[in-house]
């Protein structure tokens, strides 16, 4: 009897890592979600989980790919499956790339740092913020893999030409310009919250850092945040003094950003090139008649206008319009392998997101980053075997239906 017992009760292994055996729990990205929840204090969390006004907008790009069904084939042989595609003339394993993302050590020491060495190891584009926290070189030091530079196009328009020449010279592929920052959307989160970079401390974060003792810890040991590229130009613009985002956006982006700045820096870099956060197939036309190779059908989250269209339900007529001259990307609600699979039918080249990393990041560093894009392979994989696709170049319309 006792020997029956031993076989039938098998005790798992105790793990003291208390991240590890955390992320050993989670099951998918809104795991994730909630781990980060737990970890950070509550606005660091608001203002990586938020967005604009009654948040609608984030919650229309992250719904809507509930609309569209699978058309599932069955009875093929998917004995061998292979996710990988070509973007931007690369090859990557996966249709999907890192989003930009500003202030990412409010989340991990790490930051950017901890981002672009996971995404090297799994081969996929990382994009780094001209609001990042870590610099172009440092992130460079750290990754050999497909890293892309994204830009803010400020008033000093000397500084700006200035981080393109120094992505350029680090080994920066892609050179990616957001459009849809004409002012800061209104954030109510952080205005609740009051949110600034790096965080200033009242009764309210020295309680809210009790109750997160490891953050608590970790940030205090690190060196301060601060935006890294433009470190040492201003105590007002490198995050060295702690800033609001509503004015510190409103004195340093420039507003009168238009199609003739683009094609400037499109003629100035070298490398593929990118628009990110078009929300009208109008502009994506403009976009591809200058010479586009790509277009980031984005909403910024949802963090700008709640009042913009998801990205997903754009897409089919923007590749219409657009398909012949750029790729397209969309950018944003991406939770699910599933959903990338989805986007790639509707005729995606591939899929960006941030929110996804970064909970991984605010869950467990550098190791929830790895859980996060794991989760989002895996799920891509699975996909295609349930519904009968070996390669994502067989993806299309045919595979899908309205829900």
């Amino acid at each position: 009897m006792l020997e029956n017992l031993r076989e039938s009760m098998r005790f798992r292994s105790i793990t003291l890592d208390t991240v590890a055996r955390k992320l050993d729990r989670a099951a998918n990205i809104d795991d994730l979600r909630l781990l980060a929840k737990s970890n950070l204090p509550r606005g660091v969390f608001d203002y990586i989980d938020g967005a604009a006004e009654d948040e609608e907008a984030l919650a229309r790009s992250i719904r809507v790919f509930d609309q569209v069904l699978f058309r599932p084939r069955v009875m093929r042989d998917m004995t061998t499956v292979d996710t990988s595609t070509t973007l931007l003339g690369k090859k990557i394993p996966l249709p999907f790339a890192l989003s930009p993302t500003g202030f990412t050590r409010i989340a991990d020491p790490q930051g950017e740092l901890a981002v672009a060495k996971v995404a090297a190891a799994r081969g996929l584009p990382y994009t780094l913020s001209t609001m990042g926290t870590r610099s172009i070189e440092e992130v460079a030091a750290v990754s050999d893999g497909p890293k892309w530079f994204q830009v803010y196009v400020w008033k000093d328009r000397g500084l700006v030409k200035e981080m393109i020449g120094r992505a350029e010279a680090a080994g920066y592929e892609t050179l990616v310009i957001t459009v849809d920052f004409a002012t800061l959307g209104r954030r109510e989160r952080d205005v609740r919250s009051g949110f600034t970079l790096p965080p200033k401390l009242g009764l309210d974060t020295i309680f809210d850092g009790i109750r997160h003792p490891r953050w608590t810890w970790e940030f205090a040991r690190s060196e301060p945040i601060r935006f890294a590229n433009v470190s040492g130009t201003s105590d007002d613009r490198d995050g060295t003094n702690a800033v609001a985002l509503a004015p510190f956006v409103a004195e340093q982006l420039d507003p009168s950003l238009s199609w003739t700045d683009v094609e400037e820096f499109r003629a100035m870099w070298p490398g593929s090139f990118m628009v990110k956060g078009v929300q009208d197939v109008e502009d994506a036309k403009i976009a591809a008649d200058i010479g586009c190779d790509a277009v980031a059908l984005s909403n910024h989250g949802g963090r700008q206008l709640d009042a913009s269209p998801a990205p997903f339900e754009l897409l089919p007529e923007t590749v219409d319009a657009i398909g012949d001259k750029s790729e397209v990307l969309v950018d944003g609600g991406i939770r699910r392998g599933a959903d990338i699979a989805k986007a790639v039918a509707l005729g995606a080249t591939a899929c960006m997101g941030g929110r996804a990393y970064l909970y991984g990041l605010g869950a467990g560093g550098e190791r929830g980053v790895d859980k996060a894009l794991g989760f989002l392979h895996d799920e891509f994989e699975r996909t295609l075997k349930l519904i009968g696709a070996s390669t994502v170049g067989e993806l299309g319309p045919d595979w899908i239906r309205p829900a």
